[in-house]
């Protein structure tokens, strides 16, 4: 066996000699970086003030549920406007910051029945504050999507940060005694706001629009909420959680993090990726033209496979087929089928010119929208048996809805094909029709030839059966009442397939074997 000479094993305990002593003063530092925040930092926290005070603002009150929905009602008819200054009058008087923060300290000292009467002051908070914007909305004259409330719909991993660095300043505001703080936070956080966009959701029955709100809103309370628990706790806020509760509760912190942040995350990737790509757009457009046009408009729709590109160019020499040559370019670059529309506006060489025609767009582009939008509330006023003033008209998603009166006569399958009719005039617009709840039409079946050799009869619905399917179907998505299919199982069971294939559901109510007419029915009741 053979060992180390002296001069080897000299220069390995040099090589050993810096590392060790970067290890001790490492030890050193975080000893003394331990010994000063327990000393001047934590030691200096009256936690049982904080506490009590904290747990006092945490009550379910009438002043409380008052400003609550004060803010809300503020905030709502700010959004509404588009007003930002309004929206950031509602941040600061919302009183939702006090539960939230109540959660945290709640979970971060391990008192549950502190942390119950936060819970249930935020849930009622939450509910008054939905209920009472959603009310507002219902009876205002004004309920277009502007872009105040657009902006709440699409919440970002940014928006993640925003809250996580907020609720740190306000969290190390309460514990430190400097509430001044908490106006900014509270701006920052705009807990209520959100909140008014899931009311104006609900009112108009918008999804998108309700759930990316709330989602914004659940990402914040989040955020707000275990931050401060991070953050009691490290300010060694004393606590009757074991060390195994203490882990796991650390750990569930981080994942509660984490799953918010990958949704978040994609979100944000898209919004990238659309900026990205909207830029290639009119950089693809303008050499098309040598670079002496002007992209004076584009609105590019990414919703469905094929990128719908509307736009308008200022240019001085008109390309008999700019629009093809657009399409071929951007979909090379985007990897994507694309549809371009592009109207070419012919201007003189000069900078003034162009910017004259450009003006002058502007202002024919926003008559033709206002028209086109007077247009389309009209008809649908006129077949709906309304108002045009209960037509609802949402310009930045071009979508319209409205709630049908009876009509003498009208069946369901009436009202879909009036929606159908208006829908197909207007090939931009999601045009959406609210029935009045009527009788639903049974689905018959029908004994077919069979398609092999030595097969029996098969079974099939009939065309008007068929139809009545795709009916009842619509109106159940429309009027969001459940529908009932009573009737043989193989029947059902055929009609099922035909609903998972146009990705749809309904109940169903099975009566016995075979095949047979499938009867439609509102669920009411239930």
């Amino acid at each position: 066996m053979q060992t180390p000479n002296a001069p080897e094993a000299e220069k390995a305990s040099a090589a050993e000699q810096p590392l060790e002593k970067a290890k001790a003063n490492l030890a050193e530092i975080l000893t003394h970086f331990n010994s000063w925040w327990r000393k001047d930092v934590s030691g200096t926290v009256d936690q049982i003030a904080v506490i009590e005070k904290r747990r006092a603002e945490c009550a379910l009150s009438a002043r409380y549920l008052l400003m609550t929905c004060m803010s809300a009602g503020i905030a709502v008819l700010g959004l509404l406007q588009g007003s930002t200054a309004v929206v950031i009058g509602a941040m600061l008087l919302s009183p939702l910051m006090d539960p939230i923060m109540g959660v945290g300290f709640a979970l971060a000292i391990g008192d549950f029945q502190w942390l119950r009467q936060s819970a249930k002051s935020l849930a009622v908070g939450v509910i008054f504050a939905i209920l009472f914007c959603a009310l507002i909305v219902f009876f205002s004259p004004v309920q277009q999507i502007t872009s105040e409330i657009a902006a709440r719909t699409r919440p970002t991993l940014l928006d993640l940060g925003v809250a996580i660095f907020s609720s740190v300043a306000g969290a190390y505001a309460m514990i430190r005694g400097r509430e001044g703080t908490i106006v900014g936070v509270a701006i920052a956080t705009a807990l209520m706001p959100p909140l008014a966009v899931v009311g104006f959701g609900l009112a108009v029955w918008n999804g998108t629009v309700f759930w990316g709100a709330l989602f914004l809103f659940i990402t914040n309370l989040t955020a707000i909420a275990l931050t401060a628990t991070a953050m009691a706790r490290a300010y060694g806020f004393s606590t009757s959680l074991s060390e195994k509760q203490t882990q796991l509760q650390a750990f569930l912190i981080f994942s509660a993090f984490v799953v918010l942040a990958i949704p978040l995350f994609l979100s944000l990737r898209q919004i990238v990726w659309e900026s990205t790509a909207t830029r290639t757009m009119n950089s693809a457009i303008v050499e098309i033209f040598d670079g002496r046009a002007r992209v004076d408009r584009m609105e590019p729709n990414y919703e469905g496979e094929t990128i719908q590109i509307v736009t308008t160019v200022l240019t001085p020499e008109i390309i008999a087929d700019a629009e093809l040559l657009a399409e071929a370019s951007i979909a090379e670059r985007l990897g994507r089928p694309v549809d371009v529309s592009l109207t070419q506006i012919p201007v003189g060489t000069s900078e003034d010119a162009a910017e004259e025609a450009q003006l002058a767009a502007a202002r024919l582009r926003e008559a033709e929208a206002a028209e086109q939008m007077e247009n389309i509330a009209d008809r649908l006023a006129l077949l709906a048996g309304v108002p045009a003033d209960d037509v609802t008209i949402d310009r930045q998603r071009r979508r319209a809805l409205v709630v049908a009166r009876p009509l003498t006569g009208a069946t369901m399958a009436t009202y879909a094909e009036l929606e159908r009719r208006i829908d197909a005039t207007e090939p931009e617009w999601d045009i959406r029709f609210t029935p009045p709840v009527r009788p639903l039409s049974d689905i018959p079946f029908e004994r077919v030839a069979a398609d092999g050799e030595g097969d029996g009869p098969a079974w099939r619905p009939t065309a008007e059966g068929r139809r009545a399917l795709m009916v009842a179907s619509w109106a159940q998505d429309r009027t969001s009442i459940p529908v009932r299919l009573t009737g043989p199982a193989e029947s059902v069971a055929m009609l099922r397939t035909i609903l998972s294939a146009e990705e749809r559901t309904m109940m169903e109510d099975v009566t016995g074997p075979g095949y047979g007419t499938v009867t439609v029915e509102w669920v009411t009741g239930e």
